[in-house]
């Protein structure tokens, strides 16, 4: 086993365990309106719940495939495993605030999606600084960051999601979210 391998183990676990809670999440979001449906009760799933969801799975395996490009670089140590259980710590928590644990307690996720989206997203720039300080540090990684497409992609991401932050309107978050979305299907045809 290369020492690439032992540490990615720990890191697609934790992140495998991410999606498990994104996944998980929607279930029981779903299983709640199921359930109000059938008590004739009121609950909606709404819009901005299921978009940040997706938004947070596309990052999640945008960072997972970029840890193929680091693979060379990869040593096994203890600070190597503290570093990947905290990078991959904070994308689990992100993953985790995402869908409520008890989904039946709002008449709308909407309200959800409101109350969590800062450190949501607070956490994914985070994680994204990490990233960016990781491959600055690395000559050949850090020529990657320079070229326009990347660049710009980049910083459409951060102002995306500075704005997503701030908005304060359903609609406008609806917009954003997609936009997010759509960037990362577009970055990943391309690339």
């Amino acid at each position: 086993m290369s020492d690439f391998e032992f540490v990615f183990a720990l890191y697609s676990l934790l992140l495998g365990l991410s999606m498990v809670e994104l996944l998980g999440g929607l279930g029981r979001a779903l299983e709640a309106r199921f359930a109000a449906e059938a008590e004739k009760e009121r609950f909606a799933i709404g819009w901005l719940t299921p978009l940040l969801a997706v938004f947070v799975m596309l990052d999640l395996l945008s960072f997972w495939a970029s840890a193929w490009r680091v693979k060379a670089d990869v040593v096994v140590s203890s600070t190597a495993l503290m570093a990947v259980v905290a990078f991959a710590g904070l994308y689990f928590l992100a993953a985790r605030l995402v869908f409520p644990s008890h989904p039946e307690g709002f008449a709308n996720l909407d309200t959800h999606y409101f109350r969590v989206r800062r450190l949501v997203f607070g956490l994914l720039l985070v994680l994204l600084g990490a990233q960016l300080a990781y491959f600055l540090n690395h000559p050949d990684l850090s020529r990657l960051l320079f070229r326009p497409f990347p660049l710009g992609m980049t910083l459409l991401f951060v102002g995306l999601v500075v704005a997503a932050m701030g908005v304060k309107g359903r609609r406008a978050s609806i917009v954003i979210l997609s936009l997010l979305i759509t960037r990362y299907i577009v970055a990943n045809l391309i690339v």
